[in-house]
């Protein structure tokens, strides 16, 4: 079975509507939505969220936001995301209809932990939306852009990992049929085995120089293990921070063609709303609990780790 792009666009016709504004996550597939949408529908990227802090441009309410890599479980907030968060879609929790607003790849599927977890989603948001704009308009994708796009979440390594499940999620996606962006993307014969580690060792290489020689010039960090805010200055992202997460769009820029647009990315005055983060081993009790308590985002990461978010101030609500 493939998705059905027209009937998803007339459930959600949000997702392609133009001069939205967005929180995205702060790493490389969250960055590379915003570039994305900012350039094809003329988003604006208003905040980030690491689902331990929100940071919102300061004049604009939270849950006006469409958040981009990551699924909001709340009904009145939209969201686009790749993460499993349904334990046993034959106990459906109660609350369900919170998601009625996000778009979440494993749900399009109906997948959930208990029955199909080897058989999750193995790609990034970024690709989702490309199948999704790219039935509305053509998406041009040159020969430099398909590192970055292979190299986020882990694309790459899936690709090897885990080929049978990769190649299912390509058919129920549509990319084997031509003239697409994801045709582009995963059929292209461009990259040998060997041109594929060259320009992936060269990336990294790129991803060092941004960060002083270490990993991580591919993210923004706003919280550090224990939900601490971090390089912040007066509400704003501090100078460094910002000058890391410019060059990383930068080379984005240069390898994929979309274009940074400073006036499309706000950095500061931000609103500030930190949540309480929590991990618990998945089990349909420890779930159940969970889901009593409303959680703002959760995520399956494992077979033995949830991650999930409560909004114990209720921002969402207010």
């Amino acid at each position: 079975m493939n998705l059905d792009y027209q009937q998803l666009i007339k459930k959600y016709p949000w997702v392609v509507q133009e001069n939205q504004n967005c929180i995205v996550s702060p790493d490389s597939d969250g960055l590379l939505c915003g570039l994305f949408m900012s350039n094809y529908l003329g988003w604006k990227i208003v905040g980030f969220y690491d689902g331990k802090v929100l940071v919102v441009k300061n004049d604009i309410e939270p849950k006006s936001c469409v958040y981009l890599d990551m699924e909001i479980f709340r009904k009145e907030v939209k969201s686009v995301g790749h993460h499993m968060v349904l334990y046993n879609k034959k106990h459906l929790p109660k609350n369900w209809v919170e998601l009625k607003n996000c778009i979440s790849a494993n749900n399009l599927r109906d997948f959930d932990m208990k029955n199909n977890f080897p058989v999750k989603y193995p790609l990034g948001t970024i690709h989702l939306l490309l199948g999704i704009v790219g039935q509305m308009q053509k998406v041009n994708l040159p020969i430099d852009s398909l590192c970055p796009l292979l190299y986020t979440d882990g694309t790459f390594k899936n690709l090897f990992n885990y080929p049978d499940n990769c190649l299912d999620w390509f058919d129920f996606l549509g990319a084997k049929i031509t003239k697409t962006s994801l045709n582009d993307l995963f059929y292209n014969e461009h990259y040998t085995i060997y041109r594929l580690m060259i320009a992936l060792n060269n990336l990294f290489f790129e991803l060092k120089k941004i960060n002083d020689g270490k990993k991580g010039g591919d993210k923004i960090k706003i919280s550090d293990k224990n939900g601490e805010l971090i390089n912040f200055n007066n509400k704003c992202l501090s100078q460094n921070t910002q000058d890391k997460a410019k060059s990383f769009l930068a080379l984005l820029e240069q390898k994929t063609g979309w274009k940074y647009f400073d006036a499309s990315w706000h950095w500061g005055q931000f609103d500030i709303f930190r949540f309480q983060k929590g991990i618990i081993k998945p089990s349909q009790g420890r779930y159940n609990d969970l889901m009593s308590k409303n959680p703002l985002s959760l995520a399956i990461t494992s077979r033995n780790t949830l991650e999930y978010t409560l909004d114990k101030e209720n921002i969402f609500l207010k």
